[in-house]
Order: structure tokens, then sequence, then C-alpha cells
């Protein structure tokens, strides 16, 4: 966890820890989804995934998550990084905060709470407002944003000292408050004990019959406590996920920031446009990314790279100075200088050495491939093990499946494997070995032998008359009747 400058001065001033409470118990029914509305993806990775980790970011020392609606799966997604509390009843925010109080009501300490569908806000801007939390004194600091068209947010009333008075719904606005630009965006810094201390007055004597966090602000007013709002620079950080309209902005959003992040890390990027990259995938400096490129899960990429166009790869690993051109690699690993494609397929369980050569129409599954082996173009090998500089010929095949079982194909370092070549496993081709093409191989092939299984040529003259005047008479006949 990194640290930034005022966290670390206030924890060399003795200042308090620092909390969170992550609201993720709504089912988001206008998501119209059968998964739980934190659990969408932005950038493939969940949007409660994304808070946690600015949360964490940012300096907390606990996180509790709050769930409700799918809270196996968010717990399950979330594993240990966070501690837990159900809202059984979604009975508003102010409820669902409360939840929290087993946990954190005997702690001393700043508590931020913030909505688990908010997935575009950074762990800079929550130590910013951290930091002027901390340099106010406040009770409360809101996080805010100013929107040129703010219909349908709550806003932010200020007083002339520039404190925050109140927080008004979009219903409840005079003419005079609706033309306030400054929301609420639903994210709060609040004194710990004060906290608490006000949800006990928090009533749902409103509409919706619910108890409202906002409504801590007022009853903190009104007891002469300091509320600060501070301002996020910039307002798409404010984006709350409610519907697949805002999942595909925030998905927008996102993905222009994280290619800037690698284009400014020393990636070159063609087209960011045609680009998309994974909230989760690292990149090494000068590697360059074609138009068409797709990277997502864990995917690791070395330096000096080149992918694309057109590359898909999906939870791999690419090494340094590796070039993967039209294909499709899922949870394979390619060594240095190794090229790949195009049109090639590496399927879970690939292992590819050093300057490997994997051509055009090319798939591998759960095979290891040795340094400098190659499989130029037309072939499959599956359930392998590939040693150093074998040459596999065009159309070759390791039939490894026998309709029950699957099983094991060795090829030595050197081996020769010429084209269209059935390996029926289990077999082992020895070191140096020499498969002539044609052939199909039933038996290991020590080191150093060749290999030939396939019929003798016979060639019969003027037979090929007699098969076509067979084959014409066969579909007259089919014609007559």
């Amino acid at each position: 966890m990194r640290e930034n400058y005022f966290f670390k001065k206030e924890k060399e001033a003795g200042a308090l820890k620092r909390l969170a409470i992550v609201l993720a118990a709504g089912q988001g029914k206008r998501m119209k989804s059968k998964l739980y509305k934190v659990l969408h993806p932005v950038c493939g990775k969940p949007m409660v995934g994304h808070v946690l980790n600015a949360v964490q970011e940012a300096g907390c020392e606990r996180s509790i998550v709050v769930v409700g609606h799918g809270a196996e799966a968010v717990k399950s997604y979330l594993g240990s990084s966070a501690e837990y509390v159900l809202q059984e009843q979604q009975l508003g925010t102010g409820h669902a905060v409360k939840q929290a109080g087993p946990l954190l009501a005997g702690e001393e300490g700043v508590t931020l709470v913030i909505c688990g569908d908010t997935p575009l806000v950074t762990a800079e801007t929550l130590e910013a407002l951290f930091d002027l939390h901390h340099r106010k004194g406040a009770a409360a600091t809101v996080l805010t944003a100013k929107m040129e068209q703010p219909h349908g947010y709550g806003r932010v009333i200020r007083g002339a000292n520039g404190t925050v008075e109140r927080i008004v719904e979009q219903k409840d606005c005079s003419p005079e408050e609706a033309a306030v630009q400054e929301i609420n965006t639903g994210t709060y810094c609040f004194d710990n004990a004060k906290l608490f201390a006000a949800l006990e007055k928090v009533t749902n004597k409103n509409a919706q019959q619910e108890y409202y966090l906002t409504d801590v602000i007022g009853i903190l007013v009104q007891a002469n406590e300091i509320v600060e709002g501070y301002a996020v620079t910039d307002v798409r950080e404010s984006i709350g996920v409610n519907d697949r309209v805002a999942l595909a902005e925030a998905e927008a959003v996102m993905r222009e920031r994280i290619v800037r992040g690698h284009m400014l890390n020393g990636v070159t990027v063609i087209d960011p446009a045609s680009t998309y990259i994974g909230a989760e995938v690292t990149i090494g400096a000068d590697t360059v990314l074609y138009p068409g490129t797709v990277l997502s899960g864990k995917t690791a990429i070395g330096e000096d790279c080149v992918l694309g166009p057109a590359a898909e790869i999906e939870d791999s690993v690419i090494q340094d100075g590796a070039k993967v051109k039209q294909s499709v690699l899922s949870r394979a690993e390619v060594g240095r200088e190794t090229t790949v494609g195009p049109f090639a397929y590496l399927r879970p369980g690939t292992k590819l050495g050093a300057h490997v050569k994997i051509g055009d129409f090319v798939e591998i599954k759960n095979a290891t491939l040795d340094d400098g082996s190659k499989v130029s173009h037309l072939s499959y090998v599956g359930d392998a093990k590939v040693g150093k500089n074998v040459n596999i010929g065009c159309g070759a095949i390791t039939v490894n499946y026998d309709g029950y079982n699957k099983s094991i194909t060795e090829i030595e370092d050197d081996a020769f494997v010429g084209s269209n070549v059935n390996l029926i496993a289990p077999v082992k081709v020895g070191k140096g070995a020499y498969v002539v093409a044609g052939s199909t191989i039933t038996q290991s092939v020590p080191e150093n032998d060749l290999a030939i299984a396939r019929t003798r040529q016979e060639n019969k003259p003027g037979y090929a008359e007699k098969i076509r005047a067979r084959a014409k008479a066969k579909k007259q006949r089919q014609q007559e009747s």
C-alpha cells in the first residue's frame, strides 16, 4: 500500500487512523441483470474492486463492506481484503452505515463512507478529501462535484464562510437552490464518533420511509460542528453506475485513463481508441500495441514487445521482445523473443520458451515448447512436451484424445517431424529423430532413428478414367430415378 505525504504527516503527528465503510448492499434493479450491481466489471474488474483498491491506497486501515443482495458473491470476490456486515433490509444509506456500528462505533478515527458503484474515484482524490478534513478540523467533509447540468443530484449549499450548511435533494430545491451547480457525490469523511452519535438521531420520517445519511450533515450543522466540502477536480470521478448506460460511460473513462497511464509509462499505443487494456494488466516500456489489441485479466507484458494488430490476450505472460500478431492467447506463457501468429490460438497451459516460432493457423493446448522450436503452420499440438530446436512440419498433429482419455506426446531436442504427420499419443520421439512426412506414428521413435509409417505408393495406368465413368453412371442413374 502506498503512503501519500499528508497521510505520512498525519501519522507522524499521532493523527487518528483512517477507516472506511463501502456501501455495497443494493441489488441494482435498473441494471436489469442477474449479476449484482457492484460486481459488474469496468475494464475487467468489478466496480467494488476498483473502489476498495482506491480506499486502501488512500491509507484506510480497516475497510468494512456493507453487503445485502448478493452478499455471498461479493464476499467471495473480495475475500479477506475487507470485513463485512449485512444489511438484511435496504432501509437507506444511513441505515446501511449504521450496520457497521458493532465493528466501528468504538473506534477513534476518521471514517470514509463511499458507495461501491463509484469505480472512477481515485486514491488521490480520497487523499485530498482526508487532508482537507484534517486541516479544517471538520466533523464531516463532503466530496462534491461541479456540474453544468446538475439536474437530479442533491445540491450542496454553502454558507458565507464556505462551509457546508446543508444538502438539498432535487425535489426539495427552491429555484435559487436548483441553480446551484455543486452536487453531492455520495462520498464523505466523518469523525467516527460523531458519525455514529448522529446516526442515532436520524429518523425515517420522509416520503421513502428510509434513513438517509445526508441527514447526518444537517444534524452536525445544527450542533455547530464544522462541515466542509471538497470539490473533485475531474467531475467524471463522481459517476455512480446505476444502469448499463452509466456502466458504458464509466468503462470509456476508465479505459482512457488506463491507456493514458501506460503511454506515460513508455508504452506506444498506435490507436488508443481501438485498444483495450484491462485494469490489472501490466506492460513494460517500449512495447508497441497496434490497433485492435485486447489485453485482459492479469496479463503481464514485458518490454520491447510488439502486439497486434488484432491480438487478443487474456491472463497470459508475454516476455521481453516477443511478438504476437492477429492471434488469440488464453492463460498462456510466451518466452523471450518468441513470435506468435498470424492467426494462432494458444490455449490454457501453453508454455513457449525463448526464440520459439508459432506460425499461422497453429493451435497449442496444454503443451510446453522449449527454446528455438518451431511450429510454422497449420498444426495442432496438444498435451505435449516438446524439447529444444524441434521442427514440427505443416499439418502435423498430436493425436491426444481417444474419446475417453488424453495422453501425452513427447518430442525431444533436435527432432524433426515432417508435414502431415500424426503422432498417436502416448508416444515419444527421441532426441534427433526424424519422422518422415505423411507418417502415422503409433510407437515411440528412438534417438536419431528415422521413422516411416506410410504404405508404398501404387500407380494404376488409365484407372482414373474408369473411376470417372463409374461416378458419372451412378449420378445419371440417380437423376433418372
